[in-house]
């Protein structure tokens, strides 16, 4: 009986230490990986608007494919900063899937006043990933670079993703660096912070430690060429994008991040509407994670090896930390002896303490990486205080919630779901 209590008393110390060692641990590799990348690929480059090609390199057409459903709001600003890009040639190319509203009468209305404009249009809602083979398959340049109904792409955007496919031919994506125009609520003001220390932080030390996750559904530029090799985007994933990274790496692509690739996005702003894109972000990756779980046992994948086991640890804490959650729930009621946490895995204690320090310090440390790009990323800091409480706590359901949802649901097609843009509001000031 002594020994029984020993092992069961060891084992929940093991997962108390793995709930709080592991995020620990996982934002200090961050942290120095983000560093590593920008004095090696951004500082360089800081001094240049638009990057400088080498000898008997030149800039190659590009076609920007634009997906839009239900973007009657949108697609008038999209298409215009599309159709503005600094870049010496390109083709803009709208796909209308089936919308209900009157995105298509705009889009007509639009192309018939901007020669480089092209409407494709879809009867029904086919999805977004048929929605971007339409696209590709109709693109008269090599080099595509996409983006979402309602990202307003910036000025030099194309520039710095093209540089990657001219001088590296091993190259078959470059995700860019989505910057959230809402601002004004406190779920607004959160994603500003969480862009940039937890999606482009991560990106970068990903990026220096071997291969991404997933780019960018909402700015990410592809070579035609590998997209086609690996059959497109897979029209029954929820997630297209993170499907898409692992098929390209998979088959020996390289994919890669350019924080230099601006684009300004709206992101919900209510927490209904971020529950669901969470959820859908997650369901995603689980899927991902069982689709792909067998490159653990193929020796010509181990480049993936490392992103496969993060996403299988990062599953484990999600369900780690519910656990320690639910016998502290219960033991309120119920005394469960040594097994009981000393308080709410909650409420701030002295390790829960080093944890927000340490996640402070890490959105002070993309603050200045993205404040090179991003002037307003300053005024948003203060806010990240309310991260740890709230948004941790959100990727700890919707990640928990996202593993039986994939394994019960029925499989179809990833169809068009409006999502929740928030409040239009001004572009924060860019520097440079």
């Amino acid at each position: 009986m002594m020994t029984f209590d020993i092992f069961w008393h060891s084992l929940w110390h093991i997962v108390l230490g793995y709930v709080f060692y592991y995020p620990l641990f996982m934002s200090s590799l961050w942290i120095i990986g983000a560093i590593f990348f920008y004095y090696k690929n951004e500082k360089p480059y800081l001094k240049y608007i638009i990057p400088p090609l080498r000898k008997n390199e030149s800039w190659q057409g590009v076609s920007i494919l634009i997906p839009c459903y239900n973007e009657g709001q949108n697609a008038i600003e999209t298409i215009t900063y599309a159709l503005n890009v600094d870049y010496p040639e390109f083709e803009v190319i709208a796909i209308n899937d089936g919308s209900k509203d009157d995105t298509l009468e705009i889009l007509i209305a639009l192309a018939k006043d901007n020669p480089k404009l092209k409407v494709v249009n879809l009867a029904e809602n086919q999805g977004k990933a048929l929605g971007l083979q339409a696209g590709a398959l109709l693109a008269k340049y090599e080099y595509l670079i996409c983006i979402d109904g309602d990202a307003l792409i910036d000025k030099y955007c194309v520039h710095w993703m093209v540089k990657h496919f001219i001088r590296y031919p091993e190259v078959a994506a470059v995700t860019g660096n989505p910057r959230i125009r809402n601002r004004t609520s406190l779920l607004g003001k959160i994603q500003v912070g969480e862009f940039s220390s937890i999606v482009g932080m991560i990106k970068r030390a990903q990026r220096s430690f071997g291969r991404l996750f997933t780019v960018s559904g909402v700015i990410t530029g592809f070579r035609k060429a590998a997209v086609h090799e690996v059959g497109y985007w897979s029209p029954d994933m929820l997630t297209e994008d993170i499907d898409v990274t692992w098929k390209l790496q998979r088959n020996g692509w390289d994919v890669r991040f350019e924080p230099r690739a601006l684009v300004w996005i709206l992101m919900p702003e209510t927490l209904s509407g971020l529950w669901k894109q969470r959820l859908r972000w997650a369901m995603g990756g689980v899927q991902v994670m069982l689709k792909n779980f067998k490159v653990l046992f193929m020796h010509k994948q181990t480049h993936l090896w490392g992103l496969m086991t993060e996403l299988m640890l990062s599953t484990l804490w999600a369900y780690s930390m519910l656990l320690v959650f639910v016998v502290w729930l219960v033991s309120l009621f119920f005394p469960i002896g040594y097994l009981m946490p000393q308080q709410s895995p909650i409420l701030p204690d002295q390790s829960s303490v080093i944890l927000i320090g340490a996640c402070l310090i890490q959105f002070a440390v993309s603050k200045w990486l993205d404040g090179h790009y991003d002037e307003g990323m300053g005024k948003n800091y203060y806010w990240m205080i309310w991260y740890p409480f709230a948004y941790w706590l959100l990727n700890l359901f919707t990640a928990v919630t996202a593993l039986p949802k994939v394994l019960l649901g029925k499989k179809g097609r990833a169809r068009w779901v409006s999502p929740d843009r928030g409040v239009h509001q001004q572009l924060p000031k860019k520097k440079g």
